[in-house]
């Protein structure tokens, strides 16, 4: 009995290859992390003077300035249009509770790309005011610039608002409306109740929409660049690639992660003594109906963010997207190559996250080691590292593998040595592949949650393996997941710009980099074709998301 016993405690402690596939995928993510600190401190330091002089003060207030007024403005929409579709009835209620979510299809960089057009002293919105004013020329009247940063602030606001929005509107659809029915009977006016009920049960769902509207605000590029900000992402693209420097970029690239690992800390130590526990049967909040001054208020307000965060950037690249096809200018070929190149590097990275994810949630639910646990966990980091950040630590292993991968194929198949990975889209893969995995791995695990260990003992007690009862029982049942997730990877990869702007290879354009360099050279002739591509392609989420999570009780 001892040697079948050893064997038995020797076989616990083994892992099995999908547990060593989410450790390898857990290295991968963190590795770029620890090759851009040793990048960093391996390169000199006498640049610093410079950089402490005239770029960190600059790019490090910036930032801050930016993720402040963001914060700030989006909590105020997110949440004031949450308790607003929550709590009241007015007019077009239901038109505006799933269009709230709109701009999510609309990038930042394309916002800024299309409100620096309508906002032109020349544009629409300004000859149309300077008419109704009797003014003739910009010299006599004009708005103020957009390209500041309140113009920053106001444009990226607008864009990730729903983030906050989203979440905050889950907490108040499920809250107990029995908790407000009470203030109201200790005498606690609705004002009152709001105050003291209301937004200490919102607090845990409007920091966890916070984090993600500030990582994705950190993580932008195109809009801060057009609108001239200099944050601390646009430094790092600068130092990287104008002036050449690798280490002072990493550098610059390891303080943005301190702050990203700062915000992620105070998130998680702001709710680390927050626990909420309903013990009775909720019922959710029940709208009160308005009338007269007030709905029209409500509807005003509702429309607002809908309007300026979605409609007008939308009939700005429709309308200019007509204006090239109506001039019988054919699409040119380098924009029908870009969008090949958007859909082919999206799919394979689509494909190639989901697999991934679906090992990594597989193993982390059957691990039998704290430390297999943890490293499944470690591979879904990615999301919280931004765009520049990333691509800035995958540069050192992408050299390292493209010498291993060319010494191979050069001893057995004669191939000269080239590069496989930063010469070809394999690189936007990968990077796509780590940057995302966090979306696989969150959709899947919900997914197996909902599946009950019955299932598969009553599938492995019939005599099937554990790879079959995975294909006959689990995969039917995680399609659901499996598709939302791949939904929301392909977007997100067509979107992509930071990334994508740093790993790319020569003459490789997606979308979002044609965009980028039309915008840069101020020639906008097929930029808004480009923008509406994306943007379409961003809808199809943001539809499914307002008819599977957001069905409110009309």
């Amino acid at each position: 009995m001892t040697v079948p016993v050893q064997a038995a405690l020797s076989s616990t402690h083994r892992w099995p290859p999908s547990q060593w596939v989410a450790a390898c995928l857990a290295l991968c993510v963190l590795a770029p992390v620890l090759v851009l600190a040793a990048l960093a401190f391996s390169g000199e330091f006498g640049h610093w003077q410079n950089l402490l002089q005239h770029v960190l003060p600059v790019s490090v207030s910036n930032t801050a300035l930016l993720l402040l007024g963001v914060g700030v403005l989006t909590a105020l929409i997110g949440g004031g249009s949450a308790w607003l579709t929550s709590a009241y009835l007015f007019p077009t209620r239901k038109l505006v509770t799933w269009g709230l979510l709109l701009p999510l299809a609309v990038p930042t960089y394309i916002m800024a790309f299309a409100y620096l057009d309508v906002l032109h002293p020349l544009g629409p919105v300004q000859t149309l005011i300077r008419d109704l004013l009797g003014y003739t020329s910009p010299r006599q009247f004009r708005l103020p610039d957009l390209r500041s940063m309140p113009g920053a602030i106001m444009l990226l606001g607008l864009v990730l608002y729903p983030y906050v929005y989203l979440s905050v509107r889950v907490m108040f659809m499920t809250q107990a409306a029995s908790l407000l029915e009470a203030a109201r009977t200790l005498g606690c006016s609705r004002r009152e109740a709001f105050w003291r009920i209301v937004v200490p049960l919102a607090r845990p769902a409007m920091a966890v929409g916070l984090s993600l509207v500030l990582l994705e605000t950190l993580n932008d590029i195109g809009a801060s660049e057009f609108l001239g900000i200099q944050t601390m992402t646009i430094s790092i693209y600068t130092t990287w690639i104008t002036r050449s420097n690798l280490q002072g970029a990493a550098q610059i690239a390891i303080v943005m992660l301190a702050v990203v690992t700062f915000l992620i800390f105070m998130e998680r130590y702001a709710r680390r003594r927050q626990r909420y526990a309903i013990t009775q049967r909720m019922h959710p909040i029940q709208p009160v109906q308005l009338r007269g001054l007030p709905a029209l208020v409500a509807m005003v307000l509702g429309w607002f963010p809908i309007v300026t965060g979605f409609i007008i950037p939308f009939w700005f690249l429709v309308n200019e997207s007509f204006k090239r096809l109506s001039s019988l200018q054919a699409i040119s070929a380098e924009l029908l190559k870009a969008t090949w190149n958007t859909l082919s590097v999206s799919l394979t990275a689509t494909v190639v996250t989901l697999t991934f994810g679906l090992i990594i949630a597989w193993s982390a639910r059957y691990a039998r080691s704290g430390t297999a646990r943890v490293l499944a966990r470690c591979s879904s980091l990615g999301y919280a590292i931004p765009g520049t950040v990333l691509a800035t630590g995958l540069l050192i292993p992408y050299s390292w593998l493209d010498r291993i991968i060319s010494s191979v194929m050069n001893t057995l198949a004669g191939i000269p040595p080239q590069l496989f990975i930063m010469g070809s889209a394999a690189g936007i893969v990968c990077a796509y592949t780590l940057r995302f995995m966090a979306i696989s791995v969150g959709s899947v695990e919900s997914g197996l949650a909902r599946i009950p260990p019955s299932l598969e003992q009553a599938s492995r007690s019939l005599g099937h393996s554990a790879f079959q009862s995975f294909v006959r029982v689990h995969f039917p049942l995680l399609r659901p997941a499996l598709g939302a997730a791949a939904l929301l990877i392909f977007v997100d990869a067509m979107k992509e710009l930071s990334a994508t702007l740093l790993l790319r290879p020569l003459n490789f354009e997606t979308l979002s980099t044609w965009l980028y360099a039309e915008a840069a050279r101020g020639t906008y002739d097929e930029g808004a074709i480009a923008a509406l591509i994306i943007v379409f392609a961003g809808l199809i989420p943001v539809i499914l998301l307002a008819r599977t999570q957001l069905k409110a009780n009309y």
